[in-house]
């Protein structure tokens, strides 16, 4: 049995290797050497548990991805039984296994339209590099090898092979990297919290359908190959267009023949109270969707992007004969990941997940714009269970709070203390949780986070550095 001394230097032992051996994502490497990891134990639910045993509710659902909850044994046993089978074959030419063919069937069941045709790969970052890899294939295949350009947008994010880091535009992660520009282009964020005083929404809204016609206009419909984007922008500050933007920038894709990729690895498999949000909640049918994260809920990676019959079909048989779609991954399909899917699925259906996200989501968005109140939000946006609490210096002018206040980064700690998990990114704050939350949870949550961010404030006061 362990004493309190052996534990102790057990978790010593682990952040010293930590620190010496671990390159962690998105990591502050002037910090790196002092920083403290925390060191995640176990999981059960909602809940995390750190190595000392602190009990905390998971408001970052992972990495938007831990959907169906910590700790589903129907999950893990699922994976053991398809490894203790076969735990691998390769996915190349002809080959397939029973666990990646059922589940690409099953997909297709909620997927718009005719997006039947699923490809897998590893994650949400190699699911958006491939598919883009698909399209620039499509038009070559077509005799059009001018449509490669590529339109994204400011605050976007997409992945982080090279030319997804490309496709994304949050400014931070850009400085001492390198990236494909000549293809990639960039619009102005559809974040209606910034948009310039005294406009109305609705014009906000022309505004940023206008950008992405003007764009396709400056360059030549007929060498913009697709625009990319996330039905909300997650990552960069969960940013929920203005009313209609989803529907009308389709309509623009379909005018001037631009490719419409929906990246739905963080809104897709329940977030937004369907498996996928992109017809049921923003009604388009676009031409390829992305997904990854709760796609196994987070058990084992897996990404995918599913396209069209309508796209696809062009590519087969006399026209296609001799044709190599050169794109692949050796662990693609891999049937433990999709044995993982397969029961994640399961309990999707079984516990009418979406459901409870369509009648909790929006209470669990209203208790946190309860924190609109408080002197250091400016804003409080998002959708059912993916919400962002941007702090500022000034209500007023919307002036951001300096880097060095390290804003998101205290209340983070703040929120630890008080039992909760959360996101922080500059200034701003994100929950994401398991789509199991209750009630409870919800409201321990909400609790959690007023205090945490009261008790920065109070910090920034004392230290002479802001004045409510």
């Amino acid at each position: 049995m362990l004493t309190n001394l052996d534990e102790h230097m057990r978790i010593e032992r682990l952040e010293d290797l930590d620190r010496r051996h671990l390159i962690h994502p998105w990591t502050d490497l002037g910090a790196v050497r002092a920083q403290k990891p925390l060191i995640i134990d176990r999981a059960e639910g909602v809940h995390v548990y750190d190595v000392e045993g602190k009990r905390m509710i998971d408001g970052m659902g992972g990495m938007w991805c831990v959907n169906v909850g910590y700790g589903r044994d129907e999950i893990a046993e699922a994976m053991a039984a398809q490894a203790k089978r076969m735990c691998y074959f390769s996915p190349f030419t002809k080959n397939s296994t029973e666990p990646a063919i059922e589940f690409a069937h099953r997909i297709a069941r909620y997927t718009p339209g005719d997006l039947n045709r699923v490809f897998f790969t590893t994650g949400g970052s190699t699911a958006v590099d491939s598919a883009i890899r698909f399209i620039h294939f499509y038009f070559s295949f077509l005799g059009q090898k001018e449509k490669r350009h590529i339109i994204s947008r400011e605050n976007a994010y997409h992945g982080s092979t090279y030319l997804t880091a490309t496709i994304s535009g949050k400014p931070g992660d850009k400085p001492n990297m390198r990236f494909a520009t000549d293809i990639v282009h960039h619009l102005p964020a559809p974040n209606p919290y910034r948009r310039p005083d005294g406009m109305s929404l609705e014009a906000f809204g022309d505004q940023c359908v206008g950008d992405l016609e003007r764009k396709i206009l400056e360059l030549g419909p007929e060498t913009v190959a697709c625009f990319v984007a996330e039905p909300l922008l997650a990552s960069g500050g969960v940013i929920v267009p203005p009313p209609g933007y989803q529907r009308r920038t389709w309509e623009v894709c379909r005018k001037y023949g631009v490719l419409y990729v929906s990246d739905e690895v963080v809104t897709g498999f329940g977030r937004l109270g369907h498996v996928f949000a992109s017809e049921p909640v923003f009604d388009i049918v676009p031409d390829v969707i992305t997904s990854a994260k709760g796609l196994t809920s987070g058990y084992v990676p897996l990404g995918a992007f599913i396209v069209s019959d309508a796209l696809y079909n062009q590519l087969l048989d006399a026209a296609g004969e001799g044709q190599m779609f050169a794109n692949g991954f050796t662990y693609s399909s891999h049937p433990v990941a999709c044995a993982a899917g397969l029961a994640a699925l399961d309990i999707l259906e079984r516990e009418d997940i979406c459901g409870h996200v369509r009648e909790w989501g929006p209470y669990f968005r209203e208790q946190l714009g309860t924190l609109a109140d408080l002197d250091l939000v400016g804003d409080v946006r998002g959708s059912h269970f993916m919400v962002c609490v941007e702090c500022v210096a000034d209500k007023k002018t919307k002036e951001p709070c300096p880097s060095a206040w390290s804003v998101a980064k205290r209340v983070f700690e703040r929120c630890r203390e008080r039992g909760l998990m959360i996101r922080p990114l500059g200034n701003w704050i994100v929950l994401s949780p398991p789509l199991i939350i209750g009630k409870a949870e919800i409201d321990e949550a909400v609790t959690a986070l007023r205090g945490a961010v009261r008790d920065v404030q109070g910090d920034l006061v004392r230290e002479g550095v802001w004045r409510a």
